[in-house]
């Protein structure tokens, strides 16, 4: 007789949803059993209000967490970017696997890119960090635009684009490639130009900390180098005491010789909305061997960041 398919809960927009089929067909391969899908609408995605405003941190991960700790579900999948930093102890990140594209992407009128975007023009982003250092870019190049806030999924954001409500839209690279919609990207943005929030592009792959069997098997999905990276990136946003709606941006870089993984570097950026102040501060060593080591170089920086003002643009929110 074939075994019980095991039950994967997961948001039900169609992001969520290309995501965590992905990652069904992946758990069937290393485990040889079906996987479910099980949808679950969480506050996120029902409240209408801005992210900011309602906080940011964990409103889609607590419907999908509380589904688990019933038992209803056997595994979620999380888009790590949403997930608060600290770890309920029955719950555990089984797989963090290999991470998609990180980069901030534009969806432009006209197929423009950023820097040739007329004056007036206006952008929108439901994210702080994003309109930091945007309107941060602006200030330094010379350019002329505005950061509109905006909620929706990607059909709704690339609508006001295609509707002539907005020149531009900035969404995350890795959300266009999984529903398969890369081929609208006008401009890929730099790093150097907008550093990603903490973990974008990665997933979790969450269940009970009392599933020995299931852990072990969602365990082969995992990918080392994603998750110190992740990490890293994570513990920066935790010593920095902001939720997953501040204005911060993350990015761990492994570093290579062409040969091997020789170092990592961490960057950390924290800027007022307006773009007027931006604390921005790097750091580079050995790749971390622990996952107490890249909490480490997270902290580390986040102390450099703090040091540099860091603190006092921590309590904006965009309104």
């Amino acid at each position: 007789m074939t075994e019980k398919a095991l039950r994967l809960g997961t948001r039900r927009s169609k992001l969520a949803m290309a995501q965590s089929g992905q990652v069904a067909d992946a758990v069937s391969q290393v485990t040889g059993r079906p996987v479910e899908l099980v949808e679950i609408t969480t506050y996120g995605d029902v409240s209408r209000e801005h992210l900011a405003q309602i906080g940011g941190t964990g409103v889609f991960v607590a419907a999908l967490r509380e589904a688990l700790a019933r038992g209803e579900v056997d595994f979620a999948v999380h888009s790590l970017k949403d997930l608060p930093t600290t770890q309920p102890d029955e719950l555990v990140v089984a797989a963090i696997p290999v991470r998609e594209d990180p980069r901030d992407v534009m969806v432009t009128r006209d197929a423009l890119k950023l820097n040739d975007l007329p004056r007036g023009a206006r952008i929108g982003t439901g994210s702080p960090r994003r309109m930091a250092q945007l309107n941060a870019y602006a200030r330094s190049h010379g350019l002329d635009f505005e950061t509109v806030p905006i909620r929706g999924n990607v059909d709704t954001r690339i609508g006001y684009v295609h509707q002539g409500e907005l020149d531009a839209v900035v969404l995350a690279a890795a959300g266009l490639n999984r529903v398969g919609r890369s081929d609208e990207v006008t401009d890929f943005l730099s790093v150097d130009t907008i550093l990603p929030a903490p973990g974008q592009g990665a997933l979790a792959v969450e269940t009970t900390a009392d599933n020995a069997e299931l852990i072990a098997a969602l365990a082969e999905l995992d990918d080392p180098f994603t998750r110190v990276a992740v990490t890293a990136e994570r513990s920066l946003l935790a010593a920095l005491e902001a939720g997953c709606s501040a204005p911060v941006g993350a990015l761990a870089d492994l570093l290579s010789d062409g040969q091997s993984v020789k170092e990592m570097r961490l960057r950390g950026v924290v800027g007022s909305t307006d773009g007027a102040t931006l604390v921005q501060l790097s750091t580079t060593g050995p790749v971390p061997e622990t996952h107490e080591a890249a909490m480490a170089l997270g902290r580390e920086l986040a102390t450099e960041m703090l040091a540099q003002g860091a603190a006092g643009l921590m309590g904006e929110r965009a309104h």
